[in-house]
């Protein structure tokens, strides 16, 4: 898909009056592109697989939006499309593409007209720097290619990590090698949560065992479960881009694709009782979870189905401040889970939990991982 994307070349101190501007155009969701380093609140919030290098502030900053050029035919096409799957009762819009950006050639010149007259506007109350307006066309492969450079193969214990374009490093040898490629809306395995998910897949995988992989993305843990001998992977996302990041990861990995299915949909909720009754109860020896902590606060009501007695739920994803939350929850169903282990990288846990059984679990372990 082609976008146009418009490039404001202004200050720092001019950002947040220019969001709020282009807000009132219409325009939502712009980018901003400053040298103003992250705060620690801020790298939480943002689920940051890898961190930029910025380089000095020199107080200049870039507000970038993107936008895409329809004939007004196709655009009402589009958008009643959309409303037509709006308001299907059995779709959940919040998933739906994004209508707002969706402009005809003469409604983008109107709007750049009124943009570019408000940002003279401005000049009399704030420094607007520059002020100019940069347009450019780029392809959804343009956005993964621009941070390829920051993507270097990577070590968790004896699993490698590496993407298509790089070389196997010489200290690949002995390791279990992984090749990613994460595609336009999936991280790469760097971050904390994800690789106290690969630890704990170290810990738990047995030859022949099931797993199912929840929210699955680029297929990481998946595919890291099946190299380190599972014998099925079942995964689900919502996100239908998961499809082609896990078919191409697979190829990469020369792993055959009937040992990793993956379905599109939802397994929480009444929405879900179709696919929770598609993927089979009792079937799997480990749940993977790798989203965030109030996705995992639900999931403990529905992750025991899946799994066998004595079967073990990895989640991550959960910040520490929130880890009470998650521990709260598996205790509140102390019939059905029993925490087997809690480990810790950087700011944030990672839990481990079984599904009770006849035989014993190993008592309760706190573990801290430092970053390599």
């Amino acid at each position: 898909m082609v976008w146009r994307k418009y490039t404001i070349h202004t200050t720092v101190s001019a950002e947040e009056i220019l969001l709020s501007e282009l807000a009132e155009l219409g325009i939502l969701g712009a980018e901003i592109r400053d040298r103003v380093p992250l705060s620690e609140s801020e790298k939480k919030e943002m689920f940051i697989d890898i961190l930029p290098e910025l380089g000095p502030d020199d107080g200049r900053a870039e507000l970038c939006f993107y936008v895409e050029i329809l004939p007004h035919d196709e655009k009402e096409r589009r958008l009643s499309e959309l409303k037509k799957r709006r308001e299907d009762p059995g779709v959940d819009a919040s998933y739906l593409p994004n209508s707002d950006n969706l402009y005809t050639e003469e409604e983008i010149s109107s709007l750049l007209r009124e943009l570019r007259d408000r940002i003279e506007r401005m000049r009399a109350c704030c420094d607007i720097g520059e002020g100019r307006i940069e347009s450019s066309e780029t392809e959804d492969r343009d956005w993964i290619d621009s941070w390829k450079s920051f993507f270097h193969p990577f070590s968790v214990e004896d699993i490698l990590i590496k993407p298509s374009w790089e070389e196997l490093p010489p200290e690949a040898e002995g390791k279990t090698v992984i090749e990613i490629d994460p595609g336009t809306a999936f991280g790469t395995g760097k971050h904390e949560s994800t690789q106290l998910c690969l630890r704990g897949l170290k810990k738990y995988v047995r030859p022949g065992m099931r797993v199912l992989d929840i929210g699955t993305g680029s297929g990481i843990l998946g595919i890291a479960a099946l190299k380190l001998g599972a014998a099925t992977v079942d995964a689900t996302d919502l996100d239908e881009a998961a499809a082609e990041a896990v078919r191409e990861n697979l190829l990469a990995n020369r792993l055959p694709r009937d040992r990793f299915r993956l379905r599109i949909g939802n397994v929480i909720g009444p929405e879900g009782q179709e696919l929770r009754k598609e993927l089979g109860f009792s079937r799997f020896d480990i749940v993977l979870a790798n989203i965030l902590a109030p996705v995992i606060i639900l999931l403990s009501g529905v992750a025991g189905d899946f799994l066998k007695p004595g079967g073990v739920f990895l989640c991550s994803g959960i910040l520490r401040e929130r880890e009470e939350e998650v521990l709260s929850a598996f205790r509140e169903r102390e019939a059905l889970w029993e925490i087997l282990s809690i480990t810790h990288q950087g700011e944030w846990s990672g839990i481990a939990v079984g599904k009770r059984a006849a035989e014993d679990f190993r008592p309760l372990q706190t573990h801290q991982h430092q970053p390599r």
